[in-house]
Formats: structure tokens, sequence, C-alpha cells
């Protein structure tokens, strides 16, 4: 007999790669962090797909306490759900709505780094970062955020990635960057900036990539890094295009269907 970790694990895989929408999963795998580690790190065990990255979430300090949990989270970014900028997302009553993030690129070398990675030797492992649009939303029929869990438990909450164009990496002050978010055709809008972001994106990224060497993780390849909201959950109020801009970055596009 499969115990009840392992039906819920199948059941979210299956929703996951036929894109479909399941019934919510039973709360106590959302309601405690610990819990929700233990299933999204099942159901990752469970995807034969190419990982290309991973994903920071819970980035925003405020959430972070309102929610009193320590600290942020990742997981795992499959090639299947990275698209380049400019590209049609279609998206159903789950979705949560948009996100704007810088991302960076990882080289292969970080997996044989020994020790922690720092704030002062985090440079040497980057190759180029760019500005990102994340469509976030559940697998299942499901409204809102009561817990991490909840976002954790269903692979992070992460539906697509369209990356916009990779720059060379150079340090900039990374922690106070003007960014925004719009619809023209329905005038909606939301300021951000990159300061909202665990400190800072750098340090996401510093967070990440820490916790993969913490599981024992080797892609053995570059990969990419999404760093966190800088915006919030923007509610997606209509479809069309949406445009997301990160000062001294660039910008990065997603047309919702």
């Amino acid at each position: 007999m499969k115990t009840l970790i392992e039906k819920t694990s199948d059941k979210l895989v299956k929703a996951f790669l036929k894109n479909k929408i399941i019934a919510p999963i039973p709360s106590r795998f959302t309601k405690k962090i610990k819990e929700a580690q233990k299933l999204r790190k099942l159901c990752e065990s469970k995807i034969k797909e190419p990982v290309v990255g991973f994903k920071a979430a819970g980035t925003g300090i405020p959430v972070i306490k309102k929610l009193k949990e320590k600290e942020p989270f990742y997981a795992s970014i499959y090639k299947r759900n990275v698209l380049k900028s400019g590209k049609r997302v279609k998206i159903n009553k789950s979705t949560l709505g948009i996100e704007l993030e810088v991302y960076y690129q990882i080289k292969k070398s970080f997996f044989s780094s020994k020790g922690s990675i720092t704030m002062k030797n985090i440079s040497k492992y980057i190759s180029h970062m760019g500005t990102c649009i994340e469509v976030v939303g559940y697998r299942q029929r499901k409204k809102g955020i009561t817990s991490f869990g909840d976002l954790c438990s269903d692979f992070g909450a992460n539906v697509k990635f369209l990356v916009g164009q990779k720059k060379k990496y150079k340090r900039i002050n990374i922690g106070n960057l003007k960014t925004n978010i719009a619809n023209k055709k329905i005038n909606q809008s939301v300021n951000g900036n990159t300061k909202t972001v665990y400190i800072n994106p750098l340090n996401s990224l510093r967070f990440v990539l820490n916790k993969v060497k913490k599981d024992k993780i080797n892609l053995n390849k570059n990969f990419l890094v999404f760093t966190g909201s800088t915006v919030g959950v923007v509610p997606i109020k209509s479809k069309g295009l949406y445009t997301g801009k990160i000062d001294k970055l660039g910008s990065a596009k997603a047309i919702i269907n």
C-alpha cells in the first residue's frame, strides 16, 4: 500500500506533467514548511526531465514575518517551464499572478566549490544576469496563500518563467533598482524595487546556492537562479501583454492568454 505522501506526490507530478488542475492536496502537507519540503523533494525526484535551475520563493521579509517563517525556500525549475521573453502563457483560475525578478546564470564550477557561498566570493560563480517575468500558480483548485507550505508543496507554485536578454555580470547596486510591471492596454502598472527581495537579489542568490550545496545537488552544467519578486504577486487583471522593466538590467515580456 502506498503512503499518503506517495499518493499525493503521484497526483501532483501527474498534474505537473499533464498541465492539469487537481483537487487541493491534504493540508498536512502545506501547513508546515518542513512537511511541504518533503513533498516537494519527493515530487521532484519523480520527474525525469532536465532541471535548468532553481527559484527562490517567499523572499519578501514582511511576508516571512507575517507567516511566521524564518527564511525563504527554493524549488527546482524544469526546462519545460522556461520560455523566451514575449512568449504566450495560458492561465487558469488557480493562477495567482505575475512577478518581476532578477535572474542570474551560474557557472557549473559552483558544484565543485568548497565551503559556503558568501557575499565576498559569490561573484566568481556568476556569468550573466537579467530580467525575468514569472507566472505563479497552483496545480490545484485553490486560491490565495496561507503559508509557505502552500507554495512550496506545489513545486514552488512556478508556472512559467519568461527570460529577458542576458547581460554579462558586473557588480552594480543591485539592492536599490527601480522596477515596474505593466499592462498598458488596461492601464495597470505596479512599481517595485529590488531591495524588497530578501535584502537584495544577490543575497537571495547566496541563500539558494547554499541550500543547493547543503542538499548535495549537482547539475554538472551552467544553470539559472531566479531570485524572487521585486513587485510582490501582481494580479493578472486582463489578458494581453505585460512588460516588466528593471533599471540597468533591461526588460522581459509575457503575453497572457
